[in-house]
């Protein structure tokens, strides 16, 4: 019963990223793709947990904690872009 429970969530979790990505392409503004793109990664991360549970192992954990920190930095990168226009901010001698 549980397993079953697990992959219906791993179904709903898929339909999730796959509505986040038509928001990404479609979305109407930029601040909605960067919060696509966050709501990507944290079903990425959930998906991870679920199958970690399914195949009872831990295996996957480094994985999870990898993809959480590139999923905060790239939100952080996708928010200095929207607000400033450059990621990275070069100082000029002029």
């Amino acid at each position: 019963m549980v397993e079953k429970i697990l992959l219906i969530a791993l179904a709903l979790f898929a339909f999730s990223i796959a509505l986040a990505l038509f928001r990404i392409i479609k979305g109407p503004s930029m601040p909605d793709r960067a919060v696509a793109l966050d709501m990507i990664g944290v079903n990425l991360i959930s998906m991870i947990a679920v199958i970690s549970i399914v195949l009872k192992t831990k295996a996957f954990l480094e994985a999870i904690l990898i993809l959480g920190i590139l999923a905060f930095i790239s939100t952080i990168a996708i928010s200095k872009y929207v607000e400033r226009g450059v990621i990275v901010e070069r100082k000029s001698d002029d």
